[in-house]
């Protein structure tokens, strides 16, 4: 049998495997909706990136974790700073390609378009602060219990009035 045909099959038996673990998952609760209390137009806005986003002065993402447990991530976060470009970043995300991140981190992180409502005054203003993490771990809770309440608590610190979520 042709080499690639029996890869294919195996990709889809994992595939399978995957999709039926993620649905034997415990059901979610209901996504929380806070409408905007005010028009975009005078509202700060930061950006959530799950790509893995680092500072190349920060410490890289731990990625031994998920290569010695798949199903597990880094749960840590990193701030990034409103003017970021992407010769300041690097991404360390198994899941990706990372090479886009590596030419433009707007692929990731769209910045430079937030930056252009800010100019068109579609957007008040940029957060001073943005934020990523890494988005494939199917085991959140540490993510959820340590390093989301912290950007949350970052966020409101800086004024901001809505976020958007850049998923990879």
């Amino acid at each position: 049998m042709d080499k690639t045909v029996d890869s294919y099959r195996f990709l889809d038996g994992i595939a399978k495997r995957v999709m039926q673990h993620w649905s034997a998952m415990r059901r979610g609760r209901a996504i929380p909706w806070t409408p905007l209390a005010k028009p975009l137009s005078q509202c700060t806005v930061s950006m959530v990136s799950s790509a893995a986003l680092a500072l190349r002065t920060d410490a890289p993402y731990d990625v031994e974790i998920e290569r010695r447990d798949p199903w597990f991530a880094d749960p840590s976060y990193r701030i990034l700073p409103r003017g970021l470009k992407t010769s300041d970043a690097s991404a360390y995300h198994l899941h990706i390609n990372t090479d886009f991140a590596k030419e433009d981190i707007n692929t990731v992180l769209p910045l430079e378009r937030l930056y252009e409502l800010v100019e068109l005054g579609e957007i008040r203003a940029s957060a001073p602060s943005h934020y990523s993490y890494s988005g494939y771990t199917l085991r959140p809770a540490d993510l959820l219990r340590d390093s989301v309440p912290c950007m949350v608590r970052r966020l409101r610190e800086e004024g901001v009035d809505a976020v958007v979520l850049v998923p990879v």
